[in-house]
Parts: structure tokens; C-alpha cells; sequence
């Protein structure tokens, strides 16, 4: 998978992504990583990329003709990408979205900084915005960095094996069951025996019941929003008395 960033500081993006099972999928060119910045195409002695806000007021935007000369270059070279741009005001970030991004070829994003970036940028060249959550960054990069190593780690052969992806946290709309390695006990809790029964129907069955009872304390917005069968029903019937203190 290709992806292109347009950002003013391509350095804090190449090295975030540098590292671990997104680092190796560079290296090993399973993905393919691009970085666009405006300051390349500003043409005064300054290398300017900002300027004022029609209607005055704090702060400043994007230069339109820099940004946009950016976005251009890295059209041409993803010419099949969809451009997002990364905004407090794009839809949320959620595991749905990011298995939608992965699916395609190539991926263009653009950091924004300062104030935000002209809305008829956003018109002409933007095809969707997608926030991290209700809070605000000094700039898009960080939440760059969150989208592609989300994203990358869904590319065919990124992670060592394809089941980790598929057992993830949102992966099937549940939070992840917990997890637990050597050693057997740390100061007075112990792993769970079932897990050292080698029995691998109830290991699962477990690991799903965990899975549901932590969506239920947790994130019961998540499990609203599903049709559990009749086996996760008493699955999760059984976590709950199992909780009561």
C-alpha cells in the first residue's frame, strides 16, 4: 500500500513511522511511504507557509498556493488515493473506517497546521475529514502517525500473523479479553487456570466471555450496538455473575 503525507515537518512523520511491525513493513516494501511538503513549493526568500485570516482574529492558516502545489504533487503520484484531510471537524476514527482505508491501494493525508487550512481547499481537493476525537493538536501529524500505523497494520502480511489484527480491540465491535505471559504469579495474582489447561475450545470460549464482559464494564455504548447469539448471551450472563462481588 502507498501512502503520501503533506505535511510541513516530513521528519516527524518518517521517524514515528520508522519503527516496529510499520517500520518493518517499509522496509520490507509491503507499504510505501511518501512525504509532500508545502515549504517546497513557497517562492519568496522566506519560505512562507502561512498567511492571515479574511475577518482578522488569532492565529494564522495555510497558504493556499503552497499547500495546494503540495497536494497536487502528491495526486500525481498516488493518482488512485482519496485525500483526507485531518480535522476536529472530520467524522471519527473508528476501527470501521480504518479497515475501509486499508482496503485500497494508496492513501494521501494532509497534516494541517496552524489555524486549519481554507475552506475551499478543503472543497476542491479534499475527499473526506476524519478527526481522532473531540480534542485538539498542534497539527495534523500525530494523528497522521495514528491513521497509517492503524491503517498499516491491516496490510496483508505487516503483522506476523493475520490472526493478531482479526482478535484486536473493535475488531468484531468488542474490546480485546485480557491477556496474560510468564510468570504464573506476580505479587498474589495468578493467571487464570483455564489458560494453562491447554484446552483450546475452553481457552476460547473464555477469551470470548472476557471479550464481552469488558465490553459490557467498559464500553457498553459498543455493545448496544450489537445482536449477541444466544451463546454470547449466556456468555456474558456468566461474566456478570462471575463479577458480583
Amino acid at each position: 500500500m502507498k501512502w503520501g503525507v503533506v505535511t510541513l515537518f516530513p521528519d516527524m512523520v518518517e521517524s514515528a513511522l520508522s519503527h516496529g511491525v510499520i517500520g518493518r513493513g517499509l522496509r520490507d516494501e509491503l507499504l510505501e511511504l511518501a512525504t509532500f511538503n508545502p515549504r517546497d513549493h513557497a517562492t519568496d526568500v522566506h519560505q512562507s507557509v502561512d498567511d492571515r485570516p479574511y475577518g482578522g482574529g488569532p492565529g494564522m492558516l495555510m497558504q493556499v498556493e503552497t499547500l495546494r502545489a503540495a497536494i497536487a504533487e502528491a495526486k500525481r503520484q498516488l493518482p488512485s488515493a482519496p485525500v483526507v484531510y485531518l480535522s476536529p471537524q472530520g467524522e471519527p476514527l473508528e476501527q470501521s473506517l480504518v479497515t475501509e482505508l486499508a482496503s485500497g491501494p494508496e492513501l494521501i493525508l494532509i497534516a494541517g497546521r496552524y489555524e486549519g487550512i481554507d475552506e475551499r481547499v478543503i472543497a476542491l481537493d479534499v475527499d473526506r475529514e476524519i478527526s481522532l476525537g473531540d480534542f485538539v493538536l498542534s497539527g495534523g501529524e500525530p494523528a497522521a502517525i495514528a491513521v497509517l500505523d492503524a491503517v498499516g497494520r491491516l496490510v496483508p502480511g505487516v503483522l506476523g500473523s493475520h490472526e493478531s489484527a482479526n482478535q484486536d480491540s473493535f475488531s468484531a465491535g468488542l474490546l480485546d479479553h485480557p491477556h496474560y505471559t510468564r510468570p504464573e504469579r506476580i505479587d498474589g495474582h495468578e493467571v487464570p487456570e483455564v489458560l494453562l489447561s491447554g484446552h483450546h475450545e475452553r481457552i476460547a470460549q473464555w477469551r470470548r466471555k472476557q471479550a464481552l464482559g469488558r465490553t459490557w464494564q467498559r464500553r457498553p455504548d459498543l455493545l448496544a450496538q450489537l445482536e449477541l447469539s444466544s451463546d454470547d448471551q449466556a456468555l456474558l450472563e456468566e461474566f456478570k455473575k462471575e463479577s458480583k462481588p
